[in-house]
């Protein structure tokens, strides 16, 4: 019998307004086996309100913060830059805690550069997520 694996991650997040991507990267995550929970945001606005109402319970949201946020770039209203400007104002707890990975379609180079002056940004990654990018994540 196999032994298994212990999860990588307790919680990832997914933030991306297009559902078909979310679904896709949700069944991909969950066949790695990665991560024990994933939430879901169709918006970065709605991404910031919940983390900012997760710090709202202090220590005892660190458990619900998640360990990898998946960010698109490319969304209306808010797009991942200025999830990325928002995420900034939030708790040291907060920052500390969720390491944020560039999931976009974009191959601009000029994203990628932009991406990689926040000290949160840890990857940059092309959609779709494949097991490979999965299995390979280190952040």
């Amino acid at each position: 019998m196999a032994e298994k694996k212990a999860k990588k991650y307790y919680t990832v997040m997914l933030v991306d307004d297009n559902e078909i991507d979310n679904l896709i990267n949700q069944k991909m995550i969950e066949a790695s086996n990665i991560a024990e929970h994933i939430f879901i945001h169709t918006g970065a606005m709605s991404a910031i309100e919940f983390l900012k109402n997760l710090e709202k319970l202090g220590e005892a949201s660190l458990s619900s913060l998640p360990d990898v946020i998946f960010l698109d770039i490319d969304m209306p209203l808010m797009d991942g830059f200025r999830f990325l400007d928002e995420f900034g104002k939030l708790t040291d707890l907060t920052r500390n805690k969720c390491r944020v990975v560039m999931l976009t379609s974009s191959l601009n180079p000029q994203d990628v550069n932009r991406s990689k002056k926040y000290e949160y940004v840890k990857k940059y990654i092309n959609k779709p997520l494949t097991q490979d990018s999965l299995e390979k994540l280190d952040v």
